[in-house]
């Protein structure tokens, strides 16, 4: 990955992160996340751990940001959209056309950074037969860690929302 192409994947990191952070409602900022997650797998695409890279926009881009919208919507924790709406159409907007643009340079390039200067990866890298051995044997333990958080958090959710 050349210089110009991190600090730009850089920024769209750092400034979708902010957003997250800074916005006052959580349906924009969970479309924030949306847009860091899919920044991220960016990263990974250059990294040439594309199965990495599919993995984080279909799970946590698709599926863990359903999952809390579907909880922020079951929260009814709206704010006033009228007063937020041109301001995060032309955040948003400008956000995913870079990294649209990001995306079409990486597929148009054919992976980016020169070959000479990367280090060779180990046989097998970034397969779903390596990543399943390694998640279901060295990260057992914090990957069912994690599905009983997001399956606590969605139910506390749901609890919270009868009262």
């Amino acid at each position: 990955m050349d210089v110009i192409t991190f600090i730009v994947l850089s920024v769209l990191l750092v400034a979708s992160a902010i957003r997250v952070v800074l916005n006052r409602s959580p349906v924009y900022s969970a479309l924030s996340l949306v847009v860091m997650m899919s920044v991220l797998a960016v990263y990974f695409l250059y990294l040439d751990a594309h199965m990495v890279g599919a993995l984080q926009i279909i799970v946590y881009a698709g599926a863990v940001m359903v999952l809390f919208l579907f909880v922020i919507m079951l929260l009814n924790l709206q704010v006033s959209v009228r007063e937020y709406r041109q301001e995060k159409l032309w955040t948003m907007g400008i956000l995913c056309f870079a990294l649209f643009g990001e995306m079409w340079f990486f597929f148009g390039h054919k992976g980016g950074g020169d070959s000479t200067t990367q280090h060779a990866l180990p046989e097998g890298f970034g397969t779903v037969v390596s990543l399943s051995q390694k998640l279901f044997t060295d990260y057992l333990l914090p990957f069912e860690i994690t599905s009983l958080l997001l399956l606590v958090a969605a139910v506390g959710a749901v609890v919270l929302a009868k009262r």
